[in-house]
C-alpha cells in the first residue's frame, strides 16, 4: 500500500473509531464558529435591517461599505485583532491572545459584514413589498425592524448559514490570533494545514472529510430553507 493509501486507511480508522484527538478538534471548531456566528447575528441582523429601512445622510455609502467588507482579507483581520489583543495593544491586559475567545472575535468580524449585507437586502426587498403599510398603521421603527426580520426569517437563516460556512472554513485569521496550540486552540482548518506540512496526512484527511461533510450539510440545509422561503413568499 502506497503512502496515500496508508493515509486514507488511517483517516478511515480515525473516523470509524471516533479518534479522541479528531473529535476534540472538531468540537472546538464548532464551538468557536457557532459562537462567532451567534454574536455576529445579534449585531448584523438588526443593523442590516435598520440600514435597509432607515433614510439618513450617507446611507448609500454605508451600504457600499458593508458590501465591500464582505471581502475582508482574513489575514488582515487576524493581524488587526492580534495588534488589538497583544500585550502592547489596547486590549492586551485582558490576556485574550492565543485563546478560543480571540478566534471567536476574528471570525465574528469576518462574518458580520456577510450576514449584515444579506439581511439588509432581504429586509429591503420585504420593505418594498410592504410599502408604507406598517408606518401607516403606527408601527414604530423598532417594531418595523422586528416585523420584517420575522417575515424574512427563512431567507435570513440562509444568510446566517452563509456566515457559518465562512467561519468554519477560516484559517488565516484564526491561526494568527489562536496560535494553533494543541488541545487548546487547534481547529479543523489550522490542524489540516499543520498536519499536511508535517506529512501526517491521516489526521488531515480525516478532518478534511468532516469539514467537507459539514460544508455539504450547510449547503443542503440552505437549499432546503430556500425552497421553504420560496413557498412562503412565492417566486
Amino acid at each position: 500500500m502506497g503512502e496515500f493509501g496508508q493515509a486514507f486507511a488511517a483517516a478511515g480508522r480515525m473516523l470509524v473509531g471516533l479518534d479522541p484527538e479528531l473529535l476534540e478538534i472538531v468540537s472546538l471548531s464548532l464551538r468557536v464558529s457557532l459562537t462567532a456566528v451567534a454574536v455576529s447575528a445579534l449585531v448584523a441582523l438588526p443593523v442590516g435591517a435598520l440600514i435597509a429601512i432607515a433614510r439618513f445622510p450617507g446611507r448609500g455609502a454605508a451600504v457600499s461599505i458593508v458590501n465591500a467588507l464582505m471581502g475582508l482579507p482574513p489575514v488582515v483581520v487576524g493581524l488587526v485583532v492580534y495588534l488589538m489583543l497583544s500585550r502592547a495593544g489596547p486590549l492586551g491586559e485582558l490576556g485574550l491572545l492565543f485563546t478560543p475567545t480571540a478566534m471567536v472575535i476574528a471570525q465574528a468580524i469576518l462574518v458580520t459584514p456577510i450576514i449584515m449585507a444579506l439581511s439588509r437586502q432581504t429586509v429591503a426587498d420585504l420593505a418594498e413589498e410592504y410599502g408604507d403599510t406598517p408606518a401607516a398603521l403606527g408601527v414604530s421603527r423598532p417594531g418595523q425592524i422586528t416585523l420584517l426580520l420575522w417575515e424574512g426569517r427563512f431567507r435570513l437563516i440562509t444568510a446566517v448559514l452563509a456566515g457559518f460556512g465562512r467561519a468554519v472554513a477560516e484559517v488565516g485569521a484564526v491561526i494568527i490570533v489562536g496560535g494553533n496550540i494543541n488541545h487548546y486552540t487547534r481547529v479543523m482548518t489550522t490542524a489540516i494545514a499543520l498536519e499536511t506540512s508535517k506529512g501526517q496526512l491521516g489526521l488531515a484527511l480525516g478532518l478534511g472529510a468532516i469539514l467537507l461533510a459539514i460544508t455539504l450539510a450547510i449547503n443542503a440545509f440552505a437549499v432546503g430553507i430556500g425552497h421553504v422561503a420560496r413557498r412562503r413568499y412565492g417566486g
